[in-house]
């Protein structure tokens, strides 16, 4: 199979001029030239390319790459090898990328010779993620996915569900769900708004970025999005976008334990007043402090949306029964606390 340098570039993310530059310099020259005297790449063409790419990402000079793809630096272990390398040591580029070059690194040591789409693929993914992000942002974005990597393929697989049974996006259930979306995205860009819209801008301007390596498909995508949209129009009425970076983050796990408790609590009848109850009101204090990081003006701030907007109640982690317990428990032990939060306490569970 031989590829028109058009197509080459199409399948690359590269552009035309670059690859007649590399031509013109003795770096990359095609393999062959059609009758018509187009340049025409055979695999081996790309393979090489995908050596010059690699050592392009490490930050090498085009003078000094030619020497170094000569002989046995042509061996495609030693050009995924170094692209592995780069890729822990400087760049940290894409999970889906370093999967996949880990897997043609193992194919190759198992006797396996990468096809000429694997090494299109490889270099397409380079490029696209190397349009939004430097190298330094790519390393934070993936060392920390790990943080949130497990509940995110549940919460993946809810919203699937909620998809499949048509469930709209201001319903109860699908609120819940963007919020939990959005804690997760933000916890995962540590709190940085900007970041946050660029990855969203990748996935929505990037279909070949969608459903890889756990990232939702672009229908997911844009389901969520409205209920998203939904919640933040309402919280941007109250918060600023520094107060939403200066949220901290509570994981689903913690909300649902407490959320079990106090369900617990209300099944055997035990009163907010009692000791149990107001160990779980100070459960309820001390998450939510850690969820506006012990801020009191951006905890009132929260409180007020709350109150004032069904929508964000709807999205809750907790219950209207559990939430309404849990104030009733903070007012009778703390009553200060207690009367700085009724309001919300007896208006949100009306309007819940």
């Amino acid at each position: 199979m031989l590829l028109k340098v058009g197509d080459l570039a199409r399948r690359t993310g590269l552009t035309v001029r670059t690859l007649h530059h590399y031509d013109e310099i003795g770096l990359l020259k095609p393999s062959g030239r059609s009758e018509a005297g187009y340049r025409l790449y055979s695999q081996a063409d790309v393979q090489r390319l995908h050596g010059i790419q690699t050592m392009r990402q490490m930050g090498l000079a085009l003078s000094d790459i030619g020497d170094l793809l000569v002989g046995d630096s042509m061996a495609p272990e030693r050009i995924i090898g170094q692209q592995i390398r780069s890729l822990d040591q400087q760049i940290s580029q894409a999970t889906e990328l370093r999967g996949r070059l880990t897997m043609l690194r193992d194919g190759l040591m198992a006797g396996a010779e990468p096809d000429m789409g694997n090494w299109l693929e490889a270099l397409a993914l380079m490029t696209t993620y190397g349009k939004y992000f430097s190298s330094a942002e790519l390393k934070q974005i993936f060392t920390k996915w790990s943080l949130i990597e497990a509940d995110w393929l549940v919460v993946k697989d809810l919203v699937q569900s909620a998809m499949d049974r048509q469930l709209p996006p201001d319903s109860p259930e699908v609120q819940a769900l963007a919020y939990r979306w959005m804690a997760l995205m933000l916890h995962w860009m540590g709190g940085d708004m900007d970041l946050l819209e660029r990855w969203g801008h990748m996935f929505r301007t990037e279909p070949t970025t969608h459903g890889r390596n756990h990232a939702p498909p672009g229908e997911m995508i844009e389901y969520v999005e409205v209920a998203i949209k939904l919640r933040l129009g309402l919280l941007e009425k109250y918060l600023t976008r520094d107060d939403l970076r200066a949220l901290g983050h509570v994981s689903h796990t913690q909300w649902a334990e407490l959320e079990d408790s106090v369900q617990q609590l209300l099944a055997r009848g035990i009163a907010p007043q009692h000791a149990e109850g107001a160990a779980a009101a100070l459960r309820w204090d001390t998450l939510f402090g850690q969820l506006t990081r012990n801020n009191a003006a951006l905890r009132q701030k929260l409180l007020t949306a709350s109150m004032q907007e069904p929508l964000l109640q709807a999205g809750s982690p907790l219950s209207t029964p559990v939430r309404a317990y849990l104030y009733a428990a903070i007012a009778h032990t703390h009553p200060a606390a207690g009367a700085a939060s009724q309001p919300i306490g007896k208006k949100a569970a009306k309007n819940a």
